[in-house]
């Protein structure tokens, strides 16, 4: 596999929820600088429109730096103008605004030097029975993804899916949406972030769903984090899934996909954001060893066989002489 480690920018400076601030907030510079105590971190995803409130001098900025962009990540949700939505708005001019957006995190990326911008319309959904039209939002989805990516075609455009958060139930929730609007916007640009957390609290099997987005050609990027299935904690990777993450890698190797996998993982536990970005590219780095160490073909004859009392055994066996 071609595969290189990058970390989102956005998680190595506040973090909160409704009840605690976690971490301080950190200026660009401070986070560009904390990157280099990482080992294993080759890019970084910038996130639009919080690094970029001027975008001429926060390009300059990420470009001075020497980090190699993964992805031009477009939030379309923070900002007080998306409360009631922004693809899927009932509003047709925030709705444009969002296109906007989007053709805008496009040139951006290609003055990164990058090929790739991600977004997850977390804002877009709803909340309540008969509190909006689904075909609409649909409809509204599909065409703003098609007038944006539309605008060039030498980026790509990769939709990452949810099935809540911020809204109750999210418009783009699950990997069978998320590929069926790839059919219908019709472009070859225009593809699937595949994160794993939001996999497990989608109730997919993440190296199952993965494998399929990779076999229609649509696997364009990637987020690895864990969770418990019940809300999308962003923990470190292998923290609770650990098989399935190695089977996740499994199928990414069996085809020998490149691409980037960078990290979603949110710190919790005191300001120890360096620690918990250093814990998962070892972890990432531990799972491809632990891979290595069994072998691709002794997996594939496993699969072959579909005896899940050899590879349940085989799992306790790997684990134990891991451990």
């Amino acid at each position: 596999m071609g595969i290189r480690h990058s970390v989102n920018m956005g998680l190595l400076g506040q973090q909160r929820d409704r009840f605690h601030v976690y971490t301080e907030p950190r200026s660009l510079a401070e986070r560009l600088s904390v990157l280099h105590s990482i080992p294993g971190c080759q890019g970084i995803e910038v996130v639009y429109p919080a690094e970029f409130r001027d975008l001429e001098a926060g390009c300059q900025q990420v470009l001075a730096s020497g980090w190699t962009v993964s992805a031009v990540n477009l939030n379309v949700k923070a900002d007080a103008k998306w409360r009631n939505g922004s693809f899927t708005s009932m509003d047709k001019g925030i709705r444009g605004d969002a296109v906007r957006d989007l053709k805008t995190c496009m040139d951006l990326a290609a003055a990164l030097h990058t090929d790739l911008v991600t977004c997850c319309p977390l804002i877009d959904g709803h909340n309540y029975a008969f509190q909006a039209d689904y075909v609409a939002q649909w409809r509204w989805l599909v065409e703003g993804i098609r007038e944006a990516a539309s605008h060039r075609s030498d980026v790509r455009v990769s939709l990452e899916y949810k099935t809540k958060e911020s809204r109750n139930y999210c418009t783009l929730a699950d990997a069978g949406r998320a590929l069926h609007l790839c059919h219908q916007v019709g472009l070859e640009n225009v593809g699937i972030t595949f994160d794993v957390g939001h996999a497990l609290i989608a109730g997919e099997a993440p190296a199952a769903t993965c494998a399929l987005i990779e076999d229609a050609g649509r696997l364009f990027y990637t987020h690895f984090n864990d969770n418990g299935c019940d809300w999308d904690w962003d923990m470190i990777p292998g923290s609770v899934h650990v098989w399935d993450l190695l089977e996740t890698l499994y199928y990414l190797q069996r085809v020998n996909w490149s691409g980037w996998f960078s990290y979603d993982v949110v710190t919790r536990s005191g300001d120890n954001v360096l620690g918990v970005q250093v814990a998962t590219m070892r972890v990432m780095q531990a799972a491809e060893k632990l891979l290595a160490k069994i072998g691709m073909e002794r997996l594939e004859a496993m699969i072959a066989r579909g005896a899940p009392h050899e590879s349940v055994a085989a799992h306790r066996a790997w684990g134990a002489r891991e451990t």
